[in-house]
Order: C-alpha cells, then structure tokens, then sequence
C-alpha cells in the first residue's frame, strides 16, 4: 500500500469520529445550557477562570506556531495539545457555569450593544465551525500527514484564535452586569 492509500484509510478512520464529535459537542452544550442543577449554589466564580483559560489558549496557540515555525516540532506538538486541554477544560466549566447559574444579560446600550452582540453571535457561531477544523487538524498531525496538516492549520489557527480571544472579550464586556 502507497503512502496515499495509508492517508486516505487514516482519514476514513478518523471521519466518522470527527462528524459525531462536530455534532455532539455543540448539540450537547445547546442542551445542558438549558438544565438547571436544582438545589446547587451557582458556581459565580467561574467565569473570570474560563475567561483567563480562553486568554490563555489563545497564548498557547501563538507559541505553538511559533515553535514550529522556528522548526520545533515537539514543543509545538505538546503546546497544541495543552491548547486542546485547555479549551476541553473552559467548555467544562462554561458549562457548569450555565447550569448552576442564570444567563447574564448585557446592560450596554447603544453602539457598544451592537459591538457586544456582534462579537458574542460570531464567537458562538465560529467556536462551533472550529470543532471539526481543529479535529481534522490534530488528526492530520497524529497520522503524519503533515502537508495537509500544514494546509489546514493555516484555517484553523485564526478561527480558533478568533475564538479564545473574543472569549476574553465578551467576558470582559458582560462582566460589570454579573450580579
């Protein structure tokens, strides 16, 4: 079997898991974002936590590409990993947050409203869409096909960035309206 016939079985072997990851996660936090815990103190000091891990994720992913660029390969390798864990680690809280606490609503009016909810529509929608770029992502990278590693890094690096930074941003922005 041919290098192509191995990339294209480690594709298939991932696809699957892939597509049902893409689709769970963001169905599942649709749905937990509407349990509420019944008798549980709301766990209010979490989000200044999941805001800091978002800053730091989006740290992290500028140093793992800096790594690489600068031919660094397991640094870079363990600092994507770390940036995996970490925002595995802020939907955990992020959810538990949401199910112990009630939503925070924004109190700005004016032009600084429509900024809040524009940047907060397009951080939900692109942490979404960036599910299943970093999954192929990593993928590419653990079955050594690095070409179209690279070739879709140059995607997924900005859209998660964008992600963990407008994270920070929201959080900053709603925070004087928790009560």
């Amino acid at each position: 079997m041919n290098n192509n016939q191995n990339e294209i079985l480690d594709d298939k072997k991932y696809n699957k898991l892939i597509v049902a990851l893409s689709v769970i996660i963001p169905v599942a936090v649709a749905i937990l974002f509407g349990v509420k815990i019944p008798n549980v103190e709301p766990l209010s000091f979490l989000p200044p936590i999941y805001a800091s891990i978002n800053g730091l994720t989006a740290l992290v992913l500028i140093v793992a590409v800096i790594q690489i660029k600068k031919g660094h390969r397991a640094n870079h390798e363990k600092l994507m990993k770390l940036a995996i864990l970490l925002s595995v680690s802020f939907l955990l809280m992020y959810i538990a947050y949401h199910m112990t606490s009630d939503s925070t609503k924004f109190g700005g009016e004016g032009t600084i409203k429509y900024l809040y909810y524009f940047i907060l529509l397009t951080h939900i929608v692109l942490s979404i869409i960036v599910i299943p770029f970093v999954l192929i992502t990593y993928v590419r990278a653990i079955t050594n096909n690095i070409e179209k590693h690279k070739k879709i890094a140059k995607i997924t690096f900005p859209l998660w960035l964008y992600v963990a930074v407008t994270g920070v941003i929201v959080y900053i922005m709603i925070s004087p309206y928790y009560v």
